[in-house]
């Protein structure tokens, strides 16, 4: 049902065609926290599915410029948050924001993020059948 780390075409008939996840719980104060979801972001995106990461609550400060570059990852010894940021966009990730980060931090926010979304759009997301959903 796999060929090279890909399930075949009669499993993705029963798959999700898109992995959403949504950064809201994780503290841009620990670093640890916010490894996982943009890492995880990056590996689907190379296995060529769909995937949108929405910064929303507390971790929407991510989408802020200057930010991001200020964390460091713990990953590699010089490596941001940013840097995790900027691979997951060029593997194919898309970035969005709550226009609740814009309302708290204002409008400038980081090159990859493409949207500012509304509450209806993650819920629409969240309960789409064809989506699968993960928060951190």
């Amino acid at each position: 049902m796999w060929h090279n780390n890909r399930p075949s075409s009669q499993l993705r008939s029963f798959m999700a065609e898109k992995l959403v996840i949504i950064i809201l719980n994780s503290s841009p104060d620990q670093s640890s926290e916010l490894v996982e979801p943009i890492y995880h972001a990056t590996i689907a995106a190379s296995m060529e599915y769909q995937v949108e990461v929405i910064f929303a609550g507390r971790a929407g400060e991510l989408a802020i410029r200057g930010i991001a570059n200020k964390i460091h990852s713990q990953r590699k010894a010089d490596e941001t948050i940013y840097d995790l940021i900027k691979e997951a966009y060029q593997s194919g990730v898309v970035f969005k924001a709550s226009k609740f980060v814009v309302q708290k931090w204002g409008d400038n926010v980081i090159a990859e993020v493409s949207e500012v979304v509304s509450g209806g759009y993650i819920i629409g997301e969240i309960m789409n059948h064809n989506v699968t959903t993960l928060t951190y």
